[in-house]
């Protein structure tokens, strides 16, 4: 049910007039019927037929997170084939990221949403991790650059995207195996927007350490480099994954 005291507490009380009718009282499961599927109404709206099926909706990233849940492995000698359901984290990307597990018990993580019983996947708890900024990360590090401009001149003269041009300009410098040793002097903390997993500090800020007076491309897909690396998830899948493997083990 709901918490009369948050909703006092943070203003809108008018969302508990007439027995919550603005929101709701009643939950279900993702995919759960709803009704007695689609109105006239909105059959005729959709030239749809009426009564056609409707299912109970899911988060956007927890769509992504069942996709990846109930993906077949089979076949790529992963190390979650032939394992059961919680043995798997989903990764789900975007402007912002989102790393979901589920458990058969309630498992409580520090910094880590939930759990929440049947918010993805019915019977089974529900774990979510994140990051607050990622693909809007890089975003703001390659369009506030000097030589974005430059960058994006290049790709468009070549019709490729960004992306490539940056890769080609590292590929320059070293081999693929070698391309982590090119930000040796060059770190990013990624907390631009705060951070939400581990630490869920709202107030936590972003820094780049080891820039030099250089403005060049060459510079840029360092950055672009760094910023990659400074998303790449290991502080937060490292906590989230240490406390629920443990306790689901």
């Amino acid at each position: 049910g709901w918490d009369d005291t948050f909703w006092s507490a943070i203003g809108l009380e008018d969302l508990m007039e007439n027995s919550y009718s603005k929101i709701g009282q009643q939950t279900c499961c993702p995919g759960t019927p709803v009704g007695r599927g689609l109105t006239a109404a909105a059959a005729a709206d959709l030239g749809l037929i009426q009564g056609t099926a409707v299912g109970a909706s899911l988060i956007d990233a927890h769509a992504g997170g069942l996709g990846v849940m109930g993906a077949d492995v089979g076949g790529h000698q992963l190390p979650c084939e032939h394992q059961p359901v919680s043995s798997r984290m989903a990764l789900i990307c975007g402007t912002s990221s989102c790393h979901m597990a589920v458990s058969t018990q309630p498992l409580f993580v520090p910094g880590v949403w939930g759990p929440y019983l049947s918010a993805m996947l019915p019977e089974l708890w529900l774990n979510e991790g994140g990051q607050s900024a990622t693909g809007r990360l890089v975003e703001h590090v390659v369009r506030g650059h000097a030589a974005y401009r430059q960058l994006e001149e290049r790709a468009e003269r070549r019709c490729v995207c960004l992306s490539i041009i940056l890769i080609k300009s590292l590929w320059s410098h070293a081999d693929a195996a070698q391309l982590e040793q090119l930000t040796a002097r060059l770190h990013v903390w990624p907390d631009f927007h705060g951070n939400r997993s581990p630490l869920a500090d709202q107030t936590s800020r972003g820094a780049v350490v080891g820039l030099t007076l250089s403005q060049t491309l060459d510079d840029l897909a360092l950055l672009y480099l760094a910023t990659l690396q400074a998303i790449a998830v290991r502080h937060t899948l490292t906590h989230t994954h240490t406390h629920t493997h443990t306790h689901t083990r």
